[in-house]
Order: structure tokens, then C-alpha cells, then sequence
């Protein structure tokens, strides 16, 4: 492929730190998420993405190359699908179905169809797509939707998610940007001063001894935070930090609040 921008047309695909199967996963690509390629090998793209700015690899059959208009179209319009476990979409072609997870992006629909590249798709029937708005109302439920999803280093997805892939899907599907690693997360939102002033949506970042950002959760209120930390759950949190149900200990350092609504 000699395009200079491409989609996600699978349902998942790694990002890696260099150009190989073997390479550290660094994050995942959900479907529709859209990116440029900045260099190109037999077998791989380096790609930076629209959605947060990350750069990595990934395999050079795992995706579609479409015009600078598309990508300019579909990363400041489209939509995305909201806390379904996974929604069938059918490949038009050859009547095949791929399935969509929670936080996918797809273009604007015409009865239920879209069209990026050479490949047209329909939804057997109406998607559910993510609120977008009323985070109030909405941020429970979309977070509660990943409980159990196992930890994954790099992961985005109920089959596997790390800390910042967790907060970064769920209020994509709210309608809010944030960018990919936890330290990243860290510099955006509006700081919230003691714990006692958390809401729920507010989310929680704690530091390592060095002091660096290693960890984020989103505040269900100022006693519990829903984080992924061998699995997405629920735990107690105070002055001190997380304190593990499972470990019966404090586990994270609490560092900093941000409010984000």
C-alpha cells in the first residue's frame, strides 16, 4: 500500500514498539480508528494515530489505505459505538461479519451503511452508539461494562485493557479525548485539590517511588475507584491511595486528581 492514511478495518489490531510479531504491544487499534503512516518496511507501517498522536507499527495487511480527505472527514466526524459487549457488522462484498467492540469509530451512516476505502459495510440492525454527552448519566454504567475485563498491557478492549486504555475508552464514549498513557492523561482536566472534593467521573492518578504516573483510575464518588489492575474493579481509595480488597493492602500511591466535566 502507498497510501499516506489508513483505517483499522478489523475489529482489533496491535500496535507495536518496533517492527515485528515478537515487539512489545504498545496499544490497540479498535475499528475505524484512522492514523497517517510515516514510513513503510515489506511487512510493516509505522503509523501515528488521528485519535491520540501515538506512534508504533503494525502488520502492513491489517488495514486500508484511504485519501487524505477520508482521513481528514473521519477523524473530526464520526461516530462511535457505545457499551455493547461486541456488534455484528457485515462486510458487504462477500456477506462476511466482523464484530465491533464498545468504543469503535465508524463515518456517518445511511440507513445503517458506510463506506471508507474500497469496502462498503452494513449493520444487520440499528448500532448502539456511544451517548456522547449526559457523562453524568452515562459514566457507571460505560465503566461497569469492563468489570472483569482482564489486565493487558497496552490493551483497549473488554478482552483486555490496561489502566489508561480503560479510562481513555469510556470517555471516548462520553465524548471526551484523552490521550493514551496514564502520565499523558495526567496534564489534562482541571485539578481537583483533596479527596474529599472528588465526583464521580473525576479520575485519580498515582506515582511510583520515583514519582512518575504509573497508574489511573475513574472516581465512582470520593471512596471507590473502578480501575484495571489485574482485572477492571472496584475498589476503596483514600488519602493514602488504593487499597486492594483483594491484597487487603494499599497498593497505589495517590498523586494527583483531575476533573474533566
Amino acid at each position: 500500500m502507498d497510501s499516506q492514511f489508513g483505517i483499522c478495518h478489523l475489529s482489533l489490531v496491535p500496535i507495536r514498539a518496533e517492527a515485528s510479531d515478537k515487539s512489545e504491544i504498545l496499544s490497540f487499534l479498535l475499528f475505524g480508528d484512522c492514523f497517517e503512516v510515516l514510513e513503510q518496511t515489506d511487512k510493516w507501517v509505522l503509523i501515528m494515530t488521528s485519535f491520540d498522536k501515538y506512534a508504533g507499527w503494525i502488520d502492513i495487511k491489517q488495514y486500508a489505505g484511504i485519501s487524505a480527505q477520508q482521513f481528514e472527514e473521519h477523524s473530526e466526524r464520526s461516530l462511535t459505538l457505545g457499551p455493547a459487549i461486541y456488534q455484528p457488522l457485515v462486510k458487504m462484498d462477500t456477506g462476511e461479519l466482523l464484530y465491533l467492540l464498545a468504543g469503535s469509530s465508524i463515518p456517518f451512516m445511511t440507513e445503517n451503511s458506510f463506506s471508507f476505502g474500497a469496502n462498503e459495510y452494513k449493520f444487520p440492525a440499528q448500532p448502539l452508539l456511544a451517548a456522547g454527552a449526559n457523562f453524568a448519566e452515562n459514566l457507571v454504567p460505560y465503566a461497569r461494562m469492563f468489570l472483569h475485563a482482564p489486565y493487558l498491557w497496552g490493551g483497549r478492549s473488554l478482552f483486555g485493557i490496561d489502566c489508561s486504555g480503560f479510562t481513555q475508552v469510556v470517555f471516548k464514549m462520553l465524548g471526551i479525548k484523552l490521550r493514551r498513557d496514564a502520565w499523558q492523561q495526567a496534564e489534562q482536566g482541571t485539578l481537583v485539590n483533596f479527596l474529599q472534593e472528588a465526583k464521580a467521573g473525576d479520575l485519580a492518578f498515582f506515582d511510583n517511588d520515583e514519582g512518575r504516573i504509573v497508574h489511573v483510575g475513574i472516581m465512582l464518588g470520593e471512596q471507590q475507584i473502578i480501575h484495571a489492575s489485574g482485572r477492571v474493579k472496584i475498589d476503596p481509595i483514600d488519602d493514602q491511595g488504593i487499597y486492594s480488597t483483594d491484597l487487603k493492602r494499599h497498593t497505589h500511591k495517590l498523586r494527583i486528581i483531575k476533573r474533566f466535566v
